[in-house]
């Protein structure tokens, strides 16, 4: 199929416009998870309340991205975009605002919801743009929706350091606010002749279930001191899966095409997903945290949080690096084998650090590696699903797999935190660093898995749709 073209003066503002929203979407959501200890201060709440700034925003993300998605996939995917971020910049709004905490809990959840927007970005290239450039593009936006936290954590940081929670938070209303600007004048209405009605009871099943298993992955505590509730809880969200699911099967117009989905280059790409995302965001929960332990735990380096996110520019630009090198290097070699060979990269990040992790530059390097791998990854990631889905379920079918995504990476945060708080002593307030190097054989293991999923899937590899 060939692409619906815009004007010449529009295409020269898609491509930009539709990586900056990307950029920006995963920029704010991400916002919450450098300013944590200063919420907790400025706003007098514990630990754990300010960790839901963080948590919250990737809920409403989770829960909005295959509605999005399925909007996406009919007429009204412009309208659908410019309602969701004109959402996310009155949540932005409500962070900044001198309110109270809960408050500031609505706002990051409309923050949240922008995240939603990543898939139709691709929806959009997809159809407007020439289809070499369009897989290009598609590439570019998938690696920025990643190395966007990147991005935000160390201009957070410093704002939030210079002028408080506020300052920083005003950040996110900036951008958002020209995210919005920028989708106005530059986002495309979608091609005539499509239909896309929302099935209301698979959205409210599924976004049950991800609630469910979200909160499960986040709160820690309710695994290690009430077993059964956690895994009751548990239990419950495998149930509302399954019956979405069936939902799904039934419905006429499906949120979720669920017999896609069973396609054999779909399900293996989503496995690898989200067995991938768990050791990638593991590897980058691990050197964060090891950066910012003080030096009194026998190790760390006791890094401020603004300096801790500088730690995170290795990953954001090699991650960058390897987003643009991908198209060229598709050309040559499968997608699959793409996501294997960034799989054992990430692997052999994780195998750094497990082996040098004595001084800072040790560090930076294990990031970069990470960055490069992740970048690799999320650029090729796209093709594979894609070239079995129509253009007009291009939305829908990337939705799912950022929602697998997001899943993985609160699986990976989860597992860390479970792995170092075993390593922790009595009465100790931080893990032995040989935690960490459990945990880092524990990465290793999900990367192993990783490659060896993508590997299955190069042997099988489909025909072009």
């Amino acid at each position: 199929m060939k692409a619906f073209p815009v004007a010449r003066s529009e295409t020269r503002l898609l491509v930009p416009a539709l990586i900056f929203i990307a950029l920006v979407v995963a920029a704010v959501a991400s916002l919450g998870t450098p300013l944590i200890t200063s919420v907790a201060t400025s706003f007098h709440v514990s630990l754990g309340s300010a960790q839901w700034t963080l948590t919250v925003a990737l809920l409403s993300g989770a829960v909005a991205t295959p509605v999005l998605g399925r909007l996406g996939a009919g007429p009204h995917r412009r309208a659908a975009i410019l309602a969701t971020l004109a959402v996310v910049v009155a949540g932005s709004a409500l962070t900044v605002l001198p309110l109270p905490f809960a408050w500031l809990l609505a706002g990051r959840a409309a923050q949240g919801v922008g995240l939603g927007l990543t898939a139709l970005m691709m929806g959009v290239a997809r159809d407007h743009l020439p289809e070499e450039r369009g897989a290009a593009v598609i590439s570019l936006i998938s690696v920025v929706s990643i190395i966007g936290a990147g991005v935000g954590y160390p201009l957070a940081a410093l704002l939030a350091e210079l002028g408080g929670v506020r300052a920083a938070y005003g950040l996110g209303l900036a951008v958002t606010a020209a995210a919005l600007l920028t989708a106005w004048r530059s986002i495309p209405e979608a091609p005539e002749g499509r239909s896309a009605r929302v099935d209301v009871a698979g959205a409210v099943v599924l976004a049950a279930a991800l609630l469910l298993v979200l909160f499960l992955a986040g709160e820690r505590s309710l695994w290690s001191g009430h077993l059964a509730v956690a895994a009751g809880l548990a239990v419950v969200a495998v149930v509302l899966l399954r019956v979405w699911a069936v939902i799904e099967l039934r419905a006429t117009t499906p949120l979720v095409d669920v017999r896609a989905m069973r396609h054999p280059a779909v399900a293996g790409a989503n496995l690898a997903t989200f067995v991938g995302g768990i050791g990638m965001y593991l590897l980058l929960t691990l050197i964060t945290r090891y950066a910012q332990t003080p030096h009194g735990a026998g190790y760390g380096f006791g890094l401020t949080t603004f300096v801790a996110g500088l730690v995170l520019v290795p990953f954001s630009g090699l991650g960058f690096v390897a987003g643009k090198l991908t198209p060229r290097v598709r050309t040559r070699i499968a997608d699959p084998v793409l996501l294997a060979g960034s799989a054992v990269v990430v692997g052999g990040g994780f195998a750094l650090f497990a082996a040098a992790r004595s001084n800072l530059a040790e560090l930076l390097v294990a990031m970069g590696v990470l960055g490069f791998g992740v970048g690799g990854f999320s650029a090729a990631m796209p093709g594979v699903i894609l070239a079995v889905t129509p253009k007009s379920e291009t939305s829908s079918a990337m939705s799912v797999n950022y929602v697998v995504r997001s899943v993985g990476y609160s699986l990976g945060s989860a597992l860390g935190g479970l792995i170092l708080a075993a390593g922790t002593g009595p009465g100790h307030l931080f893990p032995d660093d040989g935690a960490y190097t459990t945990a880092a054989l524990a990465g290793i293991a999900a990367m192993a898995i990783t490659t060896l999923t993508s590997l299955a899937l190069a042997r099988r590899r489909p025909p072009v749709a």
